[in-house]
């Protein structure tokens, strides 16, 4: 595997992602902007409006039409936070053109220019995009934000995410908000498009049977060349969290299983050891020998799934645990005392060797997957160093039980979120 990038314009790149393992060629293209109040739902039906049509291919069906004569090609997009940052996303994956007839197009070369029109060379008619698609959408959109409560886990996790970083940028919701969609309509979201499209951050990514004549493709394409320099303001610092009060947060709701989020902040001495916390969260609840798992759920039987997860844009860890409502304040007690245990050094060598094992084989596994791999060199782009994967694998392996406990000491708990039922009595 070899990598390659290449700015062709101030703000926007092109990386090449060299694989020859896979039958597919997959082309992604990443827009970034720090996210705010005021556009978080405008990203959100803006993604969606764009994959209904561009000025080639004005309706799903044309799209869809296209796909099926490049031999079954796919199309996808979607929406994504990174830190601050809002993402809109969009692939298009192809057969390799090894595997198809030598007199046929360039299939490579014809998702690339498909997938760049349908997010630079949208449908307009009359100065505004279709008010079918707006008034569609916008509806879909608020069915999205009203259905948020159908997953409890998962609702549960994104208010704990509100009510720490409530009125910040990370506590927004990325479909956005209800309210305002009404006030978004064909013209100003089309007007709102053009001023984000000349000052995002664009990555482009390229991974499969690729070669270097794929920069020149796109640098000529028409429609990156009417696209200009820019200085994309996203979003790399994290705040440092001082003086945290911890906050306890209880939801009812008709709920069978109660659902905890734990928000952790961790306010790092040095970069370097976000790598550290890696091990460490795999040692708390990262993997199914963890802490959580072996001490909360099993021996304690106090849930029905435990786990945490390390968001590294944030330097949060996030332990999530489903148990019965009665449970709660015996399940809080335990999940503090793993915490307490990681600070004092109660884990064993197996523990942290266990660990290293389960993220470098995570690691190991980043180019058995075109998508993984291209959001692994994507997510450096908001990382202030990259590395290779096997620096990556090295670093992990030199990381210490001195290293581990000095992070430990370094987490505070931030937000306890409950969610129950309405009825219910805790013991």
């Amino acid at each position: 595997m070899e990598y390659i990038e290449k700015e062709i314009k101030k703000g926007i790149e092109i990386h090449l992602i060299k694989n020859g393992k896979f039958k597919t060629n997959l082309v992604a293209v990443f827009l970034s902007m720090p996210i705010t109040r005021e556009n978080v739902t405008k990203n959100s039906l803006l993604s969606a409006v764009l994959r209904r049509g561009c000025m080639s291919m004005p309706t799903s069906e044309e799209i869809n039409k296209k796909l099926e004569e490049m031999y079954g090609a796919s199309f996808d997009n979607g929406l994504d936070k990174i830190g601050d940052n809002d993402i809109l996303k969009f692939y298009m994956e192809t057969i390799n053109d090894n595997f198809i007839p030598q007199n046929d197009e360039n299939m490579l070369k014809n998702s690339i220019e498909k997938l760049l029109e349908i997010v630079f060379n949208p449908l307009i008619i009359d100065g505004k995009f279709k008010e079918e698609y707006i008034e569609q959408e916008k509806e879909n959109i608020k069915r999205i934000i009203e259905g948020k409560t159908d997953n409890k886990a998962r609702y549960a996790f994104d208010r704990c995410i509100e009510e720490m970083y409530k009125n910040k940028p990370y506590g927004l919701y990325k479909y956005g908000y209800i309210e305002d969609l009404n006030d978004i309509n064909s013209k100003n979201l089309y007007e709102y498009y053009k001023n984000m499209i000349s000052k995002c951050k664009i990555d482009i990514f390229v991974s499969g049977e690729v070669d270097e004549n794929i920069l020149e493709i796109i640098e000529k394409n028409e429609d990156i060349k009417k696209l200009d320099d820019r200085e994309p303001q996203i979003v790399l610092d994290i705040e440092k969290k001082d003086n945290i009060l911890e906050k306890e947060v209880i939801e009812k709701m008709d709920v069978t299983q109660g659902k905890v989020v734990i928000g952790v902040d961790i306010n790092l001495e040095d970069e370097s050891q976000k790598y550290d916390v890696l091990v460490y969260n795999a040692i708390l609840g990262g993997t199914a020998s963890s802490k959580m798992f072996k001490e909360v759920r099993e021996k304690a039987s106090l849930a029905y799934t435990a786990s945490s997860s390390y968001i590294r844009y944030k330097s949060n860890i996030f332990i999530r645990c489903g148990i019965e409502i009665k449970n709660y304040q015996k399940a809080i007690e335990i999940i503090k005392k793993q915490l307490e245990d990681m600070k004092n050094g109660d884990f064993s060598a197996d523990d942290i060797e266990n660990a290293k094992k389960s993220i470098i084989s995570s690691i190991e596994c980043i180019d058995d997957e075109q998508d993984t791999e291209i959001m692994y060199f994507f997510g450096q782009e908001f990382s202030r160093n990259k590395i290779t994967i096997n620096e990556y694998i090295k670093k992990i392996q030199k990381i210490t039980k001195e290293d581990i406990v000095n992070v430990a000491k370094l987490m505070q708990v931030n937000t306890i979120y409950f969610l129950k039922n309405k009825e219910s009595i805790e013991n």
